[in-house]
């Protein structure tokens, strides 16, 4: 199932949950969106970008990241720390590759081939747009998201945050 809705401050939030008790979830995901807004199915998919997304790293951090991205095949490429990251270990080059939905197997087996230890590989969504929230929104934003991701069903959560 996949929910879709606002994180408090109209902040845009997708939902995806593995379930199979539809009757125990839904509730579950109303009462969890009482501090936002729960939307209906098409709601807000159109903020953001269907991709897929490939995270990896590679153990020379002097590598050029945009180089490996452009010979992969990826549309964009971020790069990621340690502390943004637990997954990428300290001392190497991390990096998320945003690709189209159709080459996130190209890309990952071309990284893989080329030196990348690839962590994670999936189709996702991508914000368009970011709302504005100072410290204390986002600390509220925070905890709403927290709270879904802490539901067991929960698989994903996906918001416009930065």
């Amino acid at each position: 199932m996949v929910f879709e809705g606002y994180a408090p401050h109209k902040v845009p939030v997708i939902v995806e949950v593995y379930t199979d008790n539809h009757q125990k979830t839904a509730p579950e995901m109303r009462f969890l969106f009482k501090a936002g807004v729960l939307g209906h199915a098409g709601s807000n998919k159109f903020l953001f970008d269907h991709v897929g997304i490939v995270e990896a790293h590679h153990p020379d951090t002097a590598t050029d990241i945009e180089a490996a991205a452009i010979e992969a095949g990826a549309d964009d490429v971020e790069a990621l720390t340690h502390n943004q990251n637990d997954d990428i270990p300290e001392g190497r080059a991390g990096a998320r590759f945003v690709t189209a939905r159709t080459a996130v197997h190209a890309v990952s087996v071309w990284l893989a081939q080329h030196g990348w230890s690839v962590v994670t590989s999936e189709l996702g969504y991508r914000a368009k747009s970011f709302p504005e929230l100072d410290d204390a929104t986002r600390a509220e934003v925070g905890e709403f998201l927290q709270a879904l991701e802490d539901h067991d069903d929960v698989q994903r959560v996906w918001a416009a945050v930065k």
